[in-house]
């Protein structure tokens, strides 16, 4: 692709300055890649529910059946 080749052209109508800008605006918008949204920490509430990872070793089964 040429510098001087237009990325797109109007075939029909006649757009104006701002639904041109607008145009081009969303279609930059939808080129850039999805940024990642970093994975969120259970909170507190969330992970009292969730079992414990198991302790191996003399004791264990009776820490198991204890309150945390």
């Amino acid at each position: 692709m040429s510098a001087e080749e237009p990325l797109f052209r109007v075939v029909r109508g006649v757009p104006t300055a701002e639904e041109l800008a607008a145009l081009v605006g969303a279609i930059v918008v939808r080129s850039r890649p999805a940024a990642a949204s970093p994975p969120v920490a259970a909170s507190a509430w969330a992970r009292s529910g969730r079992p414990a990872a198991a302790v191996a070793g003399p004791g264990a089964w009776r820490a198991s059946g204890l309150p945390r």
